[in-house]
């Protein structure tokens, strides 16, 4: 078995299953490999450029890759590497295009897909990909945005602020039931336009000063409730959420953002109803990731996150 590229790492004693790490198991995705956690690159900034953020984010795959090597493979889903999708010459909506159709075909061989970006322009095209997969069938589907930002602005061309207005336009235009549910709003971020383009959307949305252990368990049963009605679950991860100390390497550092001892537990959540579909990271930015800080907490999400949604998607 050959080990994709950026893959490698510490190897404990080869020959006992135990001590394995997720570069001793990842596989190059093959035609009719049995269904597993996939992995999918989307190398890509020109988002975040015409956002007028702090590029670096098209490295992301490859750092993730290599923060992601070394992590224990503590569950029995197979693991796979799809390859990475580029955006090296601005065409922001050709990867797209590009990296939905491969989203697709990973949906369609029963894989759960793990995004590895890139700006978060890439959440438009893992929603083009899964409707895509959807085909015909109109199931309700919700996107889980953990982020400090809407991403719903109203631009002239897609970029890393767009995404999520340009999922709900689609979905009103084909028929599809979409929930948009964002945890981690900053008031300090978004514009009076922003929240107001939120409500008349009929987002639902919390903000990340109100989201800490006080009041948490009343967060887990409204996050609870509300994927209770819904049959697919998109879940988005933009690192910006998290606070400025322990995501440094990202094109918008969070002023406050929310601890892991809060995020952690909604996301088990949304893993633990057996509705999770595919997932992402977004805007890691690893030319301004002090001690790759950023890369760290966002493989462990990743971690925490591919384990409890394989171990429900499998009872």
């Amino acid at each position: 078995m050959s080990t994709p590229d950026g893959w490698g790492g510490r190897i404990d004693l080869p020959d006992v299953p135990a001590t394995r790490r997720w570069h001793q198991c990842v596989q190059a995705l093959q035609p009719g490999s049995p269904p597993g956690v996939a992995v999918l690159g989307f190398a890509c900034d020109e988002g975040v450029r015409r956002n007028h953020g702090r590029v670096g984010a098209a490295e992301g795959p490859l750092a993730l890759r290599r923060m992601l090597s070394n992590l224990p493979k503590l569950d029995e889903a197979p693991l796979y590497d799809a390859g990475t999708i580029a955006c090296a010459d601005g065409d922001l909506e050709g990867a797209q295009a590009r990296y939905a159709e491969v989203m697709a075909g990973l949906l369609d061989a029963g894989h759960l897909p793990v995004g590895l970006g890139g700006g978060h322009e890439i959440a438009y095209a893992s929603y083009l990909g899964l409707v895509k997969h959807l085909g015909t069938r109109r199931p309700r589907v919700a996107i889980v945005n953990i982020d400090a930002h809407f991403d719903l602005r109203q631009q002239d061309r897609a970029s890393s602020g767009t995404p999520f207005l340009q999922a709900i336009e689609h979905a009103r235009s084909h028929g599809l039931t979409l929930d948009y549910l964002v945890w981690g709003i900053s008031a300090s971020a978004n514009t009076r336009m922003l929240f107001d383009t939120a409500d008349a959307l009929g987002v639902h949305y919390v903000r990340d000063d109100r989201l800490n252990l006080l009041n948490l368990a009343r967060h887990i049963v409204d996050l609870r409730m509300r994927l209770a009605d819904v049959d697919v679950v998109y879940l988005t991860i933009d690192l910006d959420a998290l606070p400025h100390a322990m995501a440094p390497g990202v094109s918008a550092p969070a002023a406050r953002g929310v601890p892991l001892e809060v995020l952690e537990p909604l996301l088990d959540e949304i893993a633990a109803t057996g509705k999770l579909k595919l997932l992402d990271v977004a805007e890691l930015a690893p030319p301004l990731d002090r001690d790759q800080a950023t890369a760290r907490v966002a493989a462990r999400l990743i971690h925490r996150v591919t384990a409890a949604a394989w171990q429900a998607r499998r009872g």
